[in-house]
């Protein structure tokens, strides 16, 4: 039996040395590294945490102590030391164990986290509430650098060392490399600071200048300059020291002993303290360590070579979206494009080589890219923002108010729409449409395939005002390529199958799965028209109209939130133009979607033909058919 099963809980890390200790991270990397080869995952990150992790548990007693993960993929290590190893192997698997922090899962899960810049208002708040139920435990925030972007970090940041309230943010950095005579600095002013004699000694010196005759305050004055200046000098974490905060650091985030002895003077400070740890991202696992950005989320690949498993696929719909928007700007050098800190994710990342000047990576900042993409366009540009769907939940203000309720011209590309799989509910992008569609003065639009894509992006281009295009994050559907490309009307649907039994609507991904709905309703005697609905605002209300009067019979379904989704969409029109009679079946998704393949949470939520043809069943129509 390994080091690792032993661990049921994490005070069983309390009685290992420092050998055993670095045999089990071993042991624990060796165990990721098998599951994700598998299952895919957030590797890279876990791999580069693992003394981290140790330590933090080592010297915090969780559960009674609360520790909030940022983002939460880095999490692997903590769910493996908290009893979840026999469980390890479903991580990502549908009902199976969650790839981010989870509070149903853990008691040891104090936060559920899945976007970034959370942890240190989530920390500020638990520490808060301690100290209003004069409780005593600690509270620790692990934040990483990238997550550091993020603007409300900063805003969490002001408020913590404002309030003075005791709370430890762990800053894991994996971009810097340390500098041994800036770390030898650190670490001597880290004693120095950190000694619980320092602030007695400060304080004595200060109250004697000040008792010197005449002199005293003047002199104790001039002190406390030269300190300043001092600390201008030496302390690399000012910026922190200024909001408040005890910088320690930085340290070696994989020398444990180092690690524990920092975690542990940050534990007896009082206020709020920072530890700047420094790490290697995909620690330990070569493959890992040379391509960390491959590795950061990667799908099974071959724990031997670290060569990724890949079945032939046509191109994704972010690929299509990124070599299309680059044709596009070739052609005409006002269009720019911005991401948050997501290029290759977005398909940005030939446009970012080809056209460096105009690309902007704004850091995870979706509120500032979106505002900031308004004022480009107002300074004369095309901006076009690709943001993941589950991520523009983050900019929504500046999405209505900066450039909606203005009317800049711009185009918000949300990628990821719909489910995406394994990474589950804070992933999913199943709640753009309901905020989207209501806002006035925003086309919004999806395509059926890549290549209508295509077009909807030129579309997108040509339109004067703000548009949103919305796409999955599934491979295209291996239609042909148009080689020129075409505006579509602006709010004209498609008819893809006349019909006069019933109306099947469709949107995005769901159009092709009304097509083979609609064949196998044939064959049962139901004759189904289909409408790619295209444009969810505006609706193509004579269309509309046309075909509810003359089935009144509709089926609507949606890779996305039956709330206030595009089925709402059809419901409200037809209550606006007064059409009695019909009959609705929304096909869609009732809140929030677990995790799961996107082929099976398709099957669980009656998104595929079967679905379709419950949903004729439930509006009576084989009945119906028979009796005509």
């Amino acid at each position: 039996m390994g080091l690792l099963e032993k661990i049921h809980e994490p005070k069983d890390l309390r009685g290992l040395n420092l050998t055993d200790l670095n045999s089990l991270a071993q042991e624990i990397r060796q165990e990721m590294i098998k599951v994700v080869s598998k299952n895919g995952g957030h590797l890279a990150p876990n791999l580069g945490v693992v003394e981290l992790t140790l330590a933090l548990h080592r010297i915090f007693n969780s559960p009674h102590d609360k520790i909030v993960w940022d983002v939460g993929h880095q999490t692997y290590v903590h769910k493996l030391l908290t009893g979840r190893l026999k469980q390890f192997k479903t991580i990502r698997q549908y009902k199976g164990l969650s790839g981010f922090p989870k509070r149903g899962e853990s008691a040891h899960d104090s936060f559920e986290t899945g976007h970034s810049s959370t942890s240190i208002s989530a920390a500020v708040g638990f520490a808060k509430a301690r100290d209003v139920l004069q409780e005593s435990h600690h509270v620790v925030a692990v934040i990483g650098d990238g997550a550091m972007t993020g603007g409300m970090a900063y805003e969490a940041l002001n408020h913590a060392g404002h309030s003075e309230t005791n709370v430890i943010v762990v800053l894991n950095d994996n971009e810097m490399s340390i500098s041994p005579n800036v770390g030898a600095m650190s670490t001597y002013l880290n004693r120095l600071r950190t000694d619980p004699l320092y602030d007695k000694r400060k304080e004595d010196l200060e109250y004697l200048l000040k008792r010197i005759p005449g002199i005293g305050p003047q002199v104790a004055k001039l002190a406390a300059k030269a300190k300043d200046s001092l600390k201008y000098l030496l302390v690399p974490g000012l910026l922190f020291e200024e909001l408040g905060f005890t910088y320690l650091g930085p340290i070696d985030g994989h020398d444990l002993a180092l690690v524990e002895k920092v975690l542990d003077q940050a534990k007896n400070k009082k206020g709020p303290v920072l530890v700047h740890v420094v790490t290697c991202k995909g620690k330990g696992y070569k493959p890992a360590e040379e391509n960390p950005d491959i590795f950061h989320g990667i799908g099974p690949f071959d724990p031997e070579t670290g060569k990724v498993t890949k079945k032939p696929a046509p191109p994704t719909y972010t690929a299509v979206f990124g070599e299309t928007l680059c044709q596009l700007a070739r052609e005409n050098p006002k269009i720019v494009a911005i991401t948050a800190a997501m290029p290759g994710g977005t398909g940005l990342n030939e446009f970012a080589k080809e056209l460096p000047d105009r690309f902007f990576d704004v850091g995870i900042a979706e509120q500032h890219a979106v505002t900031f993409a308004a004022g480009l366009a107002f300074g004369g540009l095309k901006p076009v923002v690709a943001i993941y769907s589950t991520f523009y939940q983050r900019a929504y203000d500046q999405v209505l108010h900066d450039v909606c309720l203005q009317q800049a011209n711009v185009v918000l590309a949300i990628d990821r729409a719909g489910i995406v799989g394994d990474d589950g509910p804070t992933h999913h992008g199943v709640f753009d449409i309901s905020f989207f569609r209501i806002i006035p003065n925003l086309v919004f639009m999806a395509p059926k395939d890549e290549n209508e894509l295509r077009h909807m992006l030129y579309t997108a281009i040509k339109h004067d005002g703000p548009v949103a295009l919305r796409y999955p994050r599934s491979a295209g559907q291996g239609v042909t390529l148009d080689k020129k490309l075409k505006q579509i009307p602006i709010g004209k649907a498609e008819v893809l199958r006349d019909g006069r039994d019933v109306t099947l609507i469709g949107i995005g991904l769901m159009v092709n799965t009304c097509l083979l709905a609609a064949q196998e309703l044939s064959y049962r005697g139901v004759d189904a028209a289909v409408i790619n609905l295209r444009y969810i605002n505006p609706l193509d209300r004579k269309l509309l109209s046309h075909y509810a009067q003359l089935t009144k019979k509709i089926i609507t379904i949606e890779d996305h939130s039956l709330k206030g989704g595009m089925g709402s969409a059809i419901l409200e029109f037809l209550e606006e133009e007064g059409i009695d009679g019909v009959t609705v079946e929304r096909l869609g998704y009732p809140g929030f979607v677990d995790q799961g393949s996107i082929p099976h949470l398709f099957t669980v939520h009656g998104l595929s033909t079967k679905g379709i043809v419950q949903a004729a069943e439930r509006l009576k129509l084989f009945r119906d058919v028979a009796q005509s």
